[in-house]
């Protein structure tokens, strides 16, 4: 198989080399010269280095042709996956449309077919009348339509004053305005096979990615199977028409027991998502996406570790100055049995100055686990309420 791979996630994320045998089949990456310099030297794979200010679709397709013969597109970013089906019509290689990826990129498009099969959501406005007010008055969020890490996300506590910031953003015709929802952010995270879900596992926000985006620490724990979170999980698939790839779904748990659909992304999630997941199931969700998009056997699970995993991380894209300033975790936490590793980059590392849940680009990052869900909600909960901000002392003279 002649393999494209529209290379955006790094390399380290998704370690493709464990989905697709690189000498069974010819594989190409596309994309910036940063982000092919990612790939390991030995990888047996052509490398495309685009360099122009056009969107990496369109330098693609400008770069390739039907008669290189290319079997299949992969994209694995978010902001990938819908300009990939540009690449596939170019190329002539059946896939998904683009009107059906908008199901899953438009939050907008995604709470229209949720509402239309009965899946519980927020009311939302798309497009407010001048003068007018939204049906409800209370706290409400306004967010890009399609938005990832919460960039551009603004949580407003009434209607009145949403509508006054939606109509200051010069482009807010790309937002939406959605009732805030009361209730515990959860997210789901799997593979779908065939319109099917395989290796669920749902873990429990302690703060929100909302907050991270501001400047505050956010801390995920997984929960144990409920069969109330797996069927709502497949009839947020089924609603959206997803049938392959991975998914990282977000909900909340109201405080009567009401699950409430949030988003919804078809791809795998970030930070730790990846290893916490590999560690409790066994399932390595990039290469079980890549398997299932490629239309390759999914690959067998490893063995489950036996316990619980989370992870806990603080922001580095609003340090007030990197080089002057660190995150102090107390003594009594850093030593704690629930520990698995502690990543802090070197001083010297360059710090992000956008959003990124990546563990090597943040200023703290705590990779946890025990046997006892309760343990390691507690112990993260602990991190996440006291991970702060420290000024570096330096010696003068």
């Amino acid at each position: 198989m002649k393999i494209l791979v529209m290379h955006q996630v790094p390399y380290r994320k998704i370690q493709y080399h464990l989905g697709i045998d690189h000498t069974a089949h010819e594989v190409c990456y596309f994309g910036a010269p940063a982000d092919l310099e990612q790939l390991p030297e030995d990888l047996p794979a052509r490398r495309v280095a685009l360099r122009g200010p056009e969107p990496l679709a369109q330098q693609i397709i400008a770069a390739t042709s039907r008669e290189e013969g290319f079997d299949q597109v992969l994209a694995l970013s978010e902001f990938g996956i819908l300009e990939a089906a540009a690449i596939r019509e170019h190329l002539g290689i059946p896939g998904p449309s683009a009107a059906k990826l908008e199901l899953i990129r438009d939050k907008v498009a995604m709470k229209a077919a949720l509402a239309e099969a009965g899946v519980p959501h927020p009311r939302y406005v798309a497009a407010p009348a001048v003068c007018r007010g939204l049906p409800w008055t209370g706290r409400t969020v306004v967010k890009p339509r399609r938005g990832a890490s919460s960039e551009g996300v603004s949580i407003h506590e009434d209607a009145r004053a949403a509508l006054e910031h939606y109509w200051s953003l010069p482009d807010h015709a790309d937002y939406e305005l959605e009732e805030f929802v009361e209730g515990t952010l959860h997210h789901a995270d799997a593979v779908v096979d065939g319109g099917l879900v395989h290796g669920l596992v749902v873990s429990r926000y302690i703060g929100n990615p909302a907050g991270f985006a501001v400047g505050a620490p956010v801390a995920t724990s997984q929960l144990p199977h409920e069969p109330r979170y797996a069927a709502f999980a497949d009839d947020c698939v089924a609603a959206l028409g997803i049938t392959a790839g991975c998914i990282h779904l977000e909900f909340f748990e109201t405080a009567d027991g009401r699950l409430v659909f949030l988003e919804i992304a078809n791809r795998v999630g970030g930070a730790g998502i990846i290893d916490a997941h590999l560690r409790h199931t066994g399932i390595h969700l990039p290469s079980h996406e890549i398997a299932v998009r490629l239309g390759l056997p999914r690959p067998l699970p490893g063995r489950p570790s036996g316990r619980y995993h989370g992870f806990a991380l603080f922001p580095g894209h609003q340090l007030p100055d990197p080089e002057n300033w660190e995150v102090d975790l107390p003594r009594e936490l850093r030593a704690h049995p629930c520990v698995d590793h502690i990543h802090t980059p070197p001083r010297e590392a360059e710090q992000s100055a956008k959003i990124t849940y990546q563990e090597w680009l943040v200023p703290m990052f705590i990779e946890a686990s025990d046997a006892d869900p309760r343990a390691i909600a507690e112990f993260l909960h602990g991190c996440q309420e006291r991970m702060r901000l420290r000024q570096i002392e330096r010696a003068h003279g």
